[in-house]
């Protein structure tokens, strides 16, 4: 620190001024008069000069003090206050004195003592709070009042970058929001909810729907002295959620019609026989027979989905062992060229490997899966067409896994409705139901079970008017 623009310099400055101007005065006004009254005038000029130059002395004396004593701790107060400012907490004066430079020394320590503290505690609860966001599966994020985001959490950094290229066409009714919205940080989905958040105050909640999902928001005003400057929003994916209560209605809704039509044709048609509608044993035994044919319907239904509900419950017991698998298909080939035969229809195997094995499967369960398959492809293939059965052995990512396809050159399934044919009760009946359509629509959800049981994968391709195909692996080695 450069001395004379200290407060000592200055001071020092000052009495030497002082004091030049004294003397000066002085010696303007002795010096005539030592002339004229002392006859050694000399002498006494030059003790009058010898004592300005001891005042001289002295001041410096005293400025050097009082530099020593002030300026110096002053210093040292102003560097300790720079490195707090700077952040470095832990400075401390070493001032041992009892006038009030020694008294500033000691508050000055106990203010960055409790800084120091507060600044720990306020970090902790920084830590705190950041690893429960880290740990939210939920986003978080938190606006200020012009829309920009002040803080966001993993999850909330993920999403604003998944929405960052939407266009949304939705828009503001309030002219407010409406002058914000360019250089608002806002996703497009979240705009609405934000803008009612920051008018009307309280929390709002909403579900938005982005692309295929479905989020749940829960927005909530932040205040400051009463006045509100920003939300936070918590959003939670749901769609998972949705699909399922989704599937839940059409369950019920889809085994209440599969159960309505046989209970009202058995009603119907036992009423006829109670009402004595029948006028021959003919026609007895014909109403008898619908009301037989329509019970084991429902029992076929019931059993699948009693199945059904084992599989996805993880509760199918398995009976797995070593399979040879040409012989399985062989003996699958042979149980439906019966009735390719009665259809008109021709039915091939085709083996691609010379030896097919599965060192952990069961064969009941398989079974059920190819019948399945093939039942199907025999309904919706007509007269003169063929089904292919093929079987070899691939491998995938260093794994063998044992193919089985199954091809018809029947009616095809719509591309629409193709991602959909494995769930429960679904049924493309656009194109697939001109034969025979006595099944529960529950056969392709049990057989994709039964080959994810086995650790396998379920495929579909077709085109409509051509056919279509199914390829299920199966991994060769036990899992």
């Amino acid at each position: 620190m450069n001395f004379w623009r200290s407060l000592v310099g200055k001071l020092w400055l000052t009495i030497i001024c002082l004091v030049a101007v004294v003397l000066i005065t002085l010696g303007l006004f002795l010096l005539p008069y030592i002339d004229s009254n002392f006859a050694n005038s000399g002498a006494i000029k030059r003790l009058f000069m010898y004592t300005c130059m001891i005042g001289f002395s002295l001041t410096t004396f005293f400025a050097l003090f009082l530099f020593t004593k002030i300026t110096q701790p002053l210093q040292q107060v102003i560097e300790a206050a720079n490195n707090i400012r700077r952040g470095e907490y832990g400075t401390r004066l070493k001032l041992v004195t009892s006038d009030e430079i020694g008294q500033l020394a000691t508050s000055f320590n106990h203010m960055a003592e409790d800084l120091d503290k507060n600044i720990r505690s306020l970090n902790h609860e920084k830590g705190h709070l950041s690893s429960v966001l880290r740990s939210m599966s939920d986003a978080v994020i938190t606006f200020d009042i012009d829309g920009h985001i002040i803080l966001t959490n993993p999850h909330g950094r993920t999403l604003l970058e998944a929405w960052s290229d939407l266009k949304w066409d939705q828009e503001s009714d309030s002219e407010l929001f409406l002058e914000r919205e360019d250089q608002s940080d806002v996703p497009l989905p979240l705009q609405p909810l934000f803008q009612s958040t920051i008018i009307k105050g309280g929390d709002q909640r909403s579900n938005v729907h982005v692309r295929q999902g479905v989020w749940s928001v829960h927005m909530a005003p932040l205040y400051a002295d009463n006045d509100i400057r920003g939300a936070v929003a918590v959003l939670r994916d749901v769609t998972e959620e949705v699909r399922l209560e989704k599937m839940r209605r059409d369950f019920v809704a889809n085994v209440s019609h599969e159960i309505r039509t046989p209970l009202s044709m058995m009603q119907g048609y036992s009423e006829a026989l109670l009402d004595g509608m029948a006028s021959s044993p003919e026609e007895s035994s014909e109403l008898i027979q619908v009301i037989h044919d329509e019970s084991l319907r429902m029992g076929r239904l019931v059993k699948d989905l009693l199945d059904l509900a084992r599989m996805e419950a993880g509760h199918t017991d398995m009976m797995k062992a070593r399979i040879n698998m040409d012989e399985f298909l062989e003996r699958i080939y042979r149980k439906f060229a019966v009735r390719a035969k009665e259809r008109e229809i021709h039915l091939q195997y085709s083996k691609n490997s010379p030896q097919l094995f599965l060192k952990a499967a069961d064969e009941d369960k398989l079974e059920q899966v190819l019948t399945n398959l093939l039942d199907n492809a025999f309904r919706h293939t007509p007269a003169g067409k063929s089904i292919l059965i093929t079987g070899g052995e691939i491998e995938l990512e260093g794994r063998r896994y044992i193919e089985i396809t199954i091809a018809d050159e029947g009616y095809g399934i719509p591309p629409e409705d193709l991602p959909f044919i494995f769930e429960r009760f679904y049924k493309a009946d656009k194109a697939r139901l001109r034969g025979d359509s006595s099944g529960t629509g529950l056969g392709l959800a049990i057989v994709k079970n039964i080959v994810e049981s086995h650790h396998g994968h379920i495929s579909a391709s077709s085109k409509l008017g051509e056919g279509s195909s199914f390829t299920l692996r199966l991994p060769v080695e036990k899992l």
